[in-house]
């Protein structure tokens, strides 16, 4: 299949290509599902499934077909799927419309979408449609809610969630990873970097514009920390010992009572995991999953080490010191597929450290595209010259300190939704996203 990122041309097959993928993705990961499942809130933190497919059909029905004729609505959709109308503990108690109903709205909107996509003008003056924006900012909105619905699967209540198709790593395609990660640091010698990009084919807001930082040199962790690292800070008594952890992560983890990571639990003198339906023993040269931005912090200070800002990240994974040039991705312009990078839901985990060698970045680190989105030190805040584009609901309004800032996407993410400038944000106690990280330290 043509890739959309690859090119800036609209070509109105391929958008639908796209468009086609994008829900029988989502089709095939809700497939195993009962509708007594799609409709449960799993979660108090997590959307009823039910409640995404319709909010993905009609955030597509406002930008694909209503914003299009105009004027466009800054703002999500009202009624029903309106993400600040109706938080996430709230939408469970919705009237929602069963499967078979909502399926055929999905049908009739995404009907519409098409016929307007046949008699679009590529070459008005509307921004929406230059250079295909609006099309591609729908696609990556269904992707990402790929990603949010498997954060639902794995905290699922009742039978664990088995999926309709798992990616087969034992096809000899990807290298046999290492029983022992290299746990040193490389560094960065420090300088002017080109942060972010001016990118306005599929880049969000938040990713403009492009800027240039000078940042003193730094070292950073060659790979992301791992399952095995982690637990000689669980061993080490870390989450008990409050000289780790920040005022603001002492109260949180006295309060929640972590102590470990979560989905591990202490079975027969040894740490098991589980990811979906498959438990077992804890893989030692896994990226650590499912932690926390206290727990992060709390490790780098055991470690001491400190966690890298944003900035220093996106400058370890894009930035080619010898040539002064920006890389799209850690490897250079390739989209991301299942043999670069664990970026594919149909993994459904992570895999050890060194099973994708192309994954890494001019700077010497692994990693970081793909397994686990990796916190950093950041607080959500605009780039100089931002922007709203094209409504200020999508990152505007979660600009200011509660936020902090994750890189690199995970083994959920969708190849079209990740790049190197990609921000994503969520509080620093929440753990049920597929997070991980790695970690800086001064000069």
């Amino acid at each position: 299949m043509t890739t959309i990122a690859a090119t800036r041309r609209v070509d109105p097959e391929v958008i639908a290509e796209h468009l086609a993928e994008a829900r029988a993705r989502t089709l095939l990961l809700i497939a195993p599902l009962t509708d007594q499942e799609l409709r449960a809130q799993h979660d108090p933190l997590m959307s009823p499934i039910l409640w995404d497919l319709g909010h993905i059909a009609h955030f597509e029905e406002l930008w694909l077909t209503q914003n299009l004729e105009g004027p466009v609505e800054f703002v999500e959709m009202p009624g029903l799927y309106n993400p600040f109308e109706h938080p996430r503990n709230e939408r469970g108690a919705l009237r929602l419309p069963n499967i078979a109903e909502c399926r055929e709205i999905m049908d009739q909107i995404r009907d519409k979408v098409l016929a307007r996509l046949a008699d679009n003008d590529w070459d008005a003056s509307n921004a929406l449609l230059r250079e295909g924006y609006v099309y591609r900012m729908v696609l990556q909105h269904e992707y990402q809610h790929n990603e949010t619905m498997l954060q639902t699967l794995q905290l699922k209540q009742g039978r664990p969630y088995s999926p309709a198709a798992r990616f087969d790593f034992l096809d000899g395609r990807l290298g046999a990873g290492s029983s022992v990660p290299k746990h040193d640091m490389v560094r960065f010698p420090g300088g002017p970097v080109d942060i972010g990009t001016d990118d306005r084919s599929e880049a969000y807001d938040n990713e403009r514009s492009r800027h240039t930082l000078v940042l003193p040199p730094f070292w950073i962790d060659r790979n992301p920390v791992t399952n095995g690292d982690f637990a000689g800070f669980v061993a080490a008594l870390g989450y008990s010992t409050r000289e780790f952890w920040s005022d603001a992560g002492w109260e949180w983890v006295t309060r929640a009572g972590a102590r470990a990571p979560l989905y591990w639990s202490w079975e027969d003198g040894g740490w098991q995991t589980r990811s979906m339906d498959q438990a077992g023993p804890l893989q030692p040269s896994n990226p650590v999953c499912h932690v926390s931005y206290y727990e992060a912090e709390a490790f780098a200070r055991f470690a001491g080490k400190r966690l890298p800002t944003e900035f220093e990240w996106e400058a370890a994974a894009s930035w080619d010191v010898s040539s002064r040039t920006k890389l799209r991705y850690p490897w250079g312009e390739q989209t991301p597929s299942k043999d670069l990078a664990n970026v594919d839901q149909l993994s459904f985990g992570t895999r050890p450290v060194g099973s994708y060698p192309l994954n890494v970045s001019p700077l010497g680190c692994y990693g970081m595209i793909g397994d686990v989105w990796e916190w950093t030190s950041s607080d959500f805040r605009p780039y100089p010259n931002f922007q709203s584009f094209p409504y200020a609901e999508y990152s505007e309004a979660f600009f200011g300190t509660e936020y902090k800032v994750l890189r690199g996407g995970s083994w959920a993410t969708r190849p079209g939704a990740i790049r190197n400038t990609f921000r994503n944000w969520d509080y620093p106690i929440r753990r049920q996203i597929f997070s991980g990280f790695r970690c800086a330290r001064d000069e």
